[in-house]
């Protein structure tokens, strides 16, 4: 009984933290959503990374390093504690959403590799030193520019791009593919996969990850609009031209790939509008930084927090977590 409740306790531990991490992350980008609009689009997309991937982070920090060490160091190894129907429940649902959770990360790992295999025997080598990588030339429907892969990514542009194009648009679309491959957003996109657990798949996480691809795709707009004013408009028309490509009822399948065109099309209004003022601007964004100092500073009081509460509790510590799990566990029964 020992291994099974310190496994349900940790489950729990797993599913309940992530939650309520949750509802506080969604909370706090409803607080500052508005206020986070005169960011640039990079320090926007950089916290809704954090937002999202930091209750799973914290939770699966918490149970190792905090509540097992508690639970081994004091519980009797031949307790009376029993799990309770309330407990296995939670539990259950844990351990489901966390072996979803692996077997999603699992399969889009094959997915992506089975993607490329195709791909690349409807491909030809071509020669594009503005990529950094190795790029291909692809016989598609859909009207492809993506880089696939996360270790040893490739860059993909359909026959039907080239065709409908012009060079100065192509090199701004592969531009837009450079500030994904320079902001690591297949290997980000992968780990807001793996952090997903039971729960996680509620419309709070959705909504975060929703708005993180968004943002995504706009501080890749941000990252070519750089390249000057003329770069930001053959970007926007590129973005025009490729979306009248996109066959009816068409939607990009494509796990682990960072695309010009995401499954959410109705952004490209945007994403074109912005990349117009970007141009007006000389395609520099004029918007506030990311206001890392007042983070900075209460990262700073939450350590300082933490160790007083350390230093006051000293060996008695996790003695005291484990009377709040025993405390838990009676709410439970």
């Amino acid at each position: 009984m020992f291994e099974m409740l310190g496994a349900s306790l940790a489950l729990t531990g797993l599913l309940v933290i992530h939650c309520l991490g949750l509802l506080m992350a969604a909370g706090s980008w409803r607080a500052i959503a508005h206020a986070a609009a005169s960011w640039s689009d990079s320090a926007r997309v950089r916290l809704l990374f954090w937002l999202r991937a930091a209750p799973g982070l914290s939770a699966i920090l918490l149970v190792t390093a905090l509540f097992a060490p508690a639970y081994l160091a004091h519980e009797p190894r031949d307790t009376t504690e029993i799990v309770t129907t309330e407990l296995g429940i939670l539990a259950g649902l844990s351990l489901g959403g966390t072996i979803f959770a692996l077997w999603r990360g699992f399969a889009n790992c094959l997915a992506t590799r089975r993607l490329v295999e195709d791909w690349l025997r409807h491909s030809v080598p071509i020669r594009m030193e503005s990529a950094g990588i190795p790029a291909y030339r692809l016989t598609h429907a859909f009207p492809v520019v993506a880089i696939v892969g996360v270790i040893r990514p490739k860059l993909f542009i359909a026959d039907r791009v080239f065709q409908a194009l012009s060079g100065a648009e192509v090199s701004a679309a592969v531009a837009h593919e450079n500030g994904h491959l320079a902001a690591r957003d297949n290997l980000k996109r992968g780990l807001l996969n793996a952090c997903r657990h039971a729960l996680g798949f509620l419309p709070l996480g959705r909504s975060l990850e929703r708005e993180w691809r968004r943002a995504a795709e706009s501080a890749a707009d941000e990252f070519a609009a750089r390249g000057g004013s003329e770069t930001a408009l053959d970007l926007a028309s590129a973005l025009i031209k490729v979306a009248r490509l996109v066959p009816t009822g068409a939607r990009p399948a494509m796990p682990a790939v960072a695309s010009l065109i995401s499954e959410d099309f109705s952004s490209i209004g945007a994403r074109v509008l912005r990349l117009t003022e970007l141009a007006a601007r000389g395609g520099l964004p004029a918007a506030r930084a990311f206001p890392i100092m007042p983070l900075a500073m209460g990262g700073c009081l939450s350590v300082i927090l933490l160790s007083t509460i350390l230093a006051v509790s000293g060996s008695d510590f996790l003695a005291r977590v484990h009377l709040a799990l025993e405390y838990f566990v009676a709410v439970l029964q």
